[in-house]
């Protein structure tokens, strides 16, 4: 599967995208992260790219930890907050709802 292109100007392959330069998590942009792959991200507030390694298999669409985070943290996505984590999560690991809860009750 072809991976999603940032920016006109660079050619760099995007696995995820982070919206905001305080976001605690990316967005998976791409079918197949698996644990151990080396991916690269695009932080689109700042235009920066970043990498990291997936610890854990991440669906399309799904969040993955961009820095260790302890339960109880506010999970940050496209500068907003969208819940707390009921566990720790490293970094590269998937962030979904077995470890995230919302707010709201």
């Amino acid at each position: 599967m072809r991976r999603p292109y940032r920016g006109r100007r660079t050619r760099v392959p995007t696995d995820f995208i982070v919206h905001d330069k305080a976001d605690t998590v990316g967005v998976a942009v791409v079918e197949d992260i698996q644990p151990n792959k080396e991916l690269t991200g695009w932080i689109m507030e700042t235009d920066e790219t970043i990498t990291l390694k997936a610890l854990d298999a991440v669906p399309l669409g799904h969040k993955i930890a961009l820095t260790d985070l302890k339960s109880g943290e506010t999970v940050l996505k496209y500068g907003h907050d969208v819940g707390r984590l009921v566990t720790d999560v490293g970094r590269g690991r998937h962030v979904h709802v077995h470890n995230m809860k919302t707010k709201r009750w």
